[in-house]
């Protein structure tokens, strides 16, 4: 049966019908109910999943977030204050964020309740399906069995309005009248120009000049919600001038342009800042991915024997795997959790496990975190997404606990799996989760070598329909593997504070 998506606004708690090979969908109406917390993967017979009957599963939205902090025997580092080095206070952050994200960031809460005018929203794309990748599976010819969970039917295409929607929300609500952001890819800045649009927010953006010029669509979507959007680095602020000065052919990286964001944000009293990945409450937003695919595993009758996501910041990856992660602790399951990272911003893998800054200016908090310092400026891959010279804080923490693993991966590669998954699933993947389906591919020819029918479940978190020069590029044999200089690495991480 054909992979067949039938979207119908409904009420909160939503339900997704599964139908066939538990492929198509529909959304109907169903009232309130509380969410429904998974106590473990009850197993049904797996032989009725693979059938073509007629076998139907649900799923509910959740009303909550989950913070993985809660569940931590060991707590994560705090951040700092950038002057003195002691523990960031709350009033510290006061002049970036609203005052109920800066309780999210701290918070040791295990679930945070989702405001009922965020959640009428999420019900514009909310529940997103879990889809198994059969087409994929014959083509490779393995054993396995390949889920993937797909973000890419928001209005943005992506993940990124999980959180870019609750933060509009509680800037509105305190009385915030203009945002500002950095993007790469462009995907988070459209998602929060399309949820400053319903707040009745003035946003504003910087998208890395690399990014600005290769994805155009991504600053017209933006635009067309309303957003004004800059090249980064850019004359408009003293960080963007002073990378100017020293290369005026910048591409631009996430961390100028957070740069340049955070400074509009302190010098204006009626702008905050958003972030659209690496803080704890842009994580903890996220999980709603992850909450919802606990739930649609269940009722699949599966386990994640390997769960894979692409990782630049983190905010997809995290949401995707800290419910599972959850889980795990508890003794319930025991799955691989695989990060995947472009090979030209290796921070996991080739990164140290730092104090550091989360801007190249130097203006944020320090945050222990693996970084490639943050001064380093990636060499412009197609993935723009993932061009950030840390992890957030918590995968850093997770990854250092040893509850996950990370690789790195070349973007061709990484494009010839997507190629693979576009004519076998129809979807054209955005390049950022091209990694994890490469990584996903790796993993499905070792079953098939090794015979084992293991269950991968891949974060897909957006769709590539203004990516398409990327693609351009690889179908003309034009697209390169770009690599990072470990002279460059070295230069850069010298700068890192030294925090005692």
């Amino acid at each position: 049966m054909a992979s067949q998506l039938l979207l119908t606004p409904n009420s909160v708690t939503s339900k997704v019908f599964f139908t066939g090979d538990c492929q198509g969908l529909t959304l109907r109406k169903k009232t309130n109910q509380a969410t429904r917390v998974s106590n473990g993967f009850s197993l049904r017979a797996k032989a009725a999943l693979r059938s073509n009957n007629n076998n139907k599963s649900s799923v509910e939205i959740p009303n909550q977030w989950y913070n993985l902090v809660a569940d931590l025997s060991v707590k994560p580092p705090p951040p700092l204050h950038p002057k003195t080095f002691e523990p960031i206070k709350p009033e510290d952050l006061s002049h970036l964020f609203p005052n109920e994200l800066i309780k999210q960031e701290a918070t040791q809460e295990r679930f945070i309740d989702i405001p009922e005018e965020v959640l009428e929203i999420y019900k514009l794309w909310r529940p997103t399906p879990l889809i198994r990748a059969k087409r994929l599976e014959k083509l490779l010819q393995t054993p396995a069995r390949i889920y993937f969970k797909y973000e890419g039917g928001s209005p943005a295409g992506s993940h990124k309005p999980n959180t870019a929607v609750p933060q509009a929300y509680y800037n509105a609500k305190e009385g915030v009248k203009n945002v500002v952001t950095e993007t790469g890819a462009g995907q988070w800045g459209s998602s929060l120009a399309f949820a400053s649009s319903l707040f009745g927010l003035d946003c504003e953006v910087w998208q890395v000049a690399n990014s600005y010029h290769q994805k155009p669509y991504r600053r017209l979507m933006m635009q067309t919600w309303g957003a004004k959007v800059h090249p980064s680095p850019s004359d408009l602020t003293e960080a963007g001038r002073r990378i100017l000065e020293f290369d005026p052919s910048s591409p631009g990286s996430l961390g100028i342009a957070i740069s340049e964001a955070v400074e509009v944000a302190a010098r204006n009293e009626d702008t905050k800042y958003c972030l659209g990945s690496v803080l704890n409450h842009v994580l903890l937003h996220q999980t709603i991915i992850g909450e919802e695919c606990i739930q649609q595993m269940e009722n699949f009758g599966e386990t994640p024997d390997i769960i894979i996501g692409c990782t630049g910041g983190g905010s997809n990856f995290a949401g995707l795997s800290f419910p599972f992660i959850r889980e795990k602790l508890k003794g319930k399951i025991n799955p691989v959790i695989r990060a995947v990272e472009p090979s030209a911003c290796p921070s996991l893998t080739k990164g140290v496990y730092a104090y550091d800054f989360g801007d190249t200016a130097g203006l944020t908090p320090l945050m222990k975190m693996h970084t490639l310092g943050h001064d380093f400026i990636p060499d412009p891959i197609h993935a723009g997404g993932l061009r950030y010279h840390g992890m957030a804080p918590l995968i850093s923490h997770v990854y250092e606990q040893g509850y996950m693993e990370a690789i790195s991966i070349p973007q061709i590669e990484c494009f010839q799996g997507a190629i693979q998954f576009a004519r076998t699933e129809g979807i054209i993947p955005a390049p950022e989760p091209t990694h994890a389906i490469a990584a996903t591919i790796r993993e499905a020819i070792r079953c098939r070598e090794t015979g084992e029918a293991k269950v991968i479940l891949m974060a897909m978190c957006g769709h590539g329909h203004f990516d398409l020069t990327s693609y351009d590029k690889y179908l003309k044999g034009e697209l390169v593997d770009l690599s990072f200089s470990e002279e460059k690495i070295r230069e850069s991480l010298s700068k890192v504070p030294h925090v005692v």
